[in-house]
């Protein structure tokens, strides 16, 4: 048991040096003995767990689709509808981005170009996207004119395109950008954007501890206008109603 608590440590270890040594050199430059060197290992410990770079690579992308699949079913699990899941899911996700090497060099590996074609995290996450923005126009969620297929599009090419600058400016992942992108995309996707809550709000914190309120209760800046509140969808008055009709 020892052996092999000691093992996957040494896994793990090797998995982080390597998503920390391509996201400073790049996939192309980058050496095995330079992440044994940095994780701390012989070289023969890093071909015991990993016969090649290719094999490196691979594992850095499962840990972080594994990663970015959790963030979907955590979304998924609070059955909150589409939109807000889709919302919420990415907070999360650029949240995750930014402060988890292994995700971010994830995400960077699915646009380099000597990888060839296959599957990538990004389509994994355009594919959960659609699927998503699919069951909101089924359910009713999308403005008329708008089609799923449409707002994918954008939500999609908004979400990557963030993540991809990011690449030179972290900034790029802040919350408050993340809230700007759906400040300006939900009253097009959707009539009913006052129903959807905006802010990052981490998984298994206190709604009712009053530092997580941001999170709960960060209103969008745009002008809703009037909205149906529609009973039977959003289960009574809404808490960001109630804030946007208290101003």
């Amino acid at each position: 048991m020892v052996k092999q608590e000691r093992a996957a440590r040494t896994r793990q270890a090797l998995i982080q040096a390597g998503a920390e040594v391509f996201a400073q050199d790049g996939l192309a430059r980058t050496s095995l003995s330079r992440i044994s060197q940095r994780a701390g290992v012989s070289n023969g410990a890093l071909h015991f767990h990993f016969e090649n770079k290719q094999a490196l690579v691979q594992a850095i992308e499962a840990q972080a689709r594994e990663a970015v699949r959790q963030i979907m079913r955590d979304v998924a699990a609070r059955d909150s509808g589409p939109l807000q899941s889709l919302v919420d899911a990415t907070y999360r996700l650029m949240s995750r981005i930014g402060g988890d090497v292994v995700v971010r060099v994830g995400f960077e590996l699915s646009g380099d170009p000597s990888r060839g074609p296959g599957p990538t995290i990004r389509r994994e996450w355009q594919r959960w996207v659609a699927d998503v923005l699919l069951r909101a126009d089924e359910d009713g969620w999308l403005a008329e004119g708008v089609s799923a297929d449409d707002a994918t599009t954008a939500v999609v090419a908004a979400t990557v395109g963030l993540e991809v600058l990011s690449g030179e400016d972290e900034a790029w992942m802040s919350e408050e950008r993340v809230t700007g992108l759906w400040c300006l995309l939900l009253p097009r996707l959707t009539e009913r954007h006052a129903l959807v809550r905006l802010g990052a709000q981490e998984s298994g914190s206190d709604p009712e501890d009053p530092h997580n309120r941001r999170h709960r209760l960060l209103p969008t800046t745009v002008d809703v206008g009037p909205v149906d509140p529609l009973p039977a969808l959003s289960g009574g008055t809404d808490p960001v109603e109630a804030d946007f009709e208290s101003r």
